[in-house]
């Protein structure tokens, strides 16, 4: 039987809610008395699943250099995706998603996971058709990220961004002919960025569903930025903003 690690507070309690079964031990800092490692503690207790405190030297060791947040678990079986709704119901605070529409390079995948991950996406969405998949190339490419970061794949897309706009999650699409700048343009916290692959662009259902379009001011010659380097301008432009 094949095992793998996961981290991060959001992946592991997602872990639990839709697999439990496979999560065979929890690791987590015992300096962590707050409220998160209390509920993970709880809902782990509930489950069943063997919960061993260790100091931060031995999560480092576990998993270098990955930003596990002082929690990771030993898992049975390959990566599986996560549920949007699973990922949603255990936020603490406003939501902050990646939504990807036509990615089908797994390095532009992996780069894009990366780039979520150091931003603090809660998750990443893309489409089932028109989408490379988690792929293991995606997964190496991200550096550690697949395992942090959900990612969850939609049947239909459209329908997801309506039901996070009833949510009350600002979908923010990016369009290079959109007429708001990202820097001039305002937007609630709870925020779904959308973004398509670099020169076709979001699909038309797609943009439809937007609550609004910004467009990343361009000052050379290029016309476009690689999907992952748009990615990281919109996220962390958008975690600047959450933050202050």
């Amino acid at each position: 039987m094949s095992f793998r690690l996961i981290y991060g507070f959001h992946a592991i309690t997602a872990k639990l809610r839709h697999d439990p079964a496979a999560v065979k031990e929890i690791v987590i800092d015992a300096s962590r008395q707050d409220g998160r490692a209390r509920d993970l503690l709880a809902h782990a207790e509930l489950q069943g699943v063997r919960v061993i405190a260790a100091d931060g030297k031995r999560l480092d060791g576990m998993a270098p250099g990955a930003r596990h947040q002082g929690v990771i678990a030993r898992v049975e079986g390959g990566r599986k995706l996560a549920q949007l709704d699973d990922v949603l119901d255990t936020l603490e605070e406003p939501a902050f998603l990646l939504v990807l529409d036509g990615i089908t390079d797994p390095r532009n995948l992996g780069a894009c996971l990366r780039v979520a991950d150091a931003a603090g996406v809660h998750a990443v969405i893309a489409p089932k058709d028109r989408a490379v998949g988690l792929t293991d190339v995606a997964a190496k490419t991200a550096s550690g990220a697949a395992e942090t970061v959900p990612y969850v794949m939609v049947t239909n897309l459209a329908r997801t961004l309506r039901e996070l706009r009833e949510r009350e999650i600002w979908v923010v699409g990016t369009a290079g002919e959109a007429a708001q700048d990202l820097y001039a343009a305002d937007w609630p916290v709870a925020t779904a960025w959308v973004l398509g692959a670099e020169g076709e662009g979001m699909r038309r259902l797609t943009r439809e569903n937007c609550d609004q379009l910004v467009r990343i001011p361009m000052h050379g010659s290029v016309a476009s930025l690689n999907v992952s380097v748009a990615a990281g301008v919109c996220l962390y432009e958008a975690r600047r903003r959450r933050s202050c």
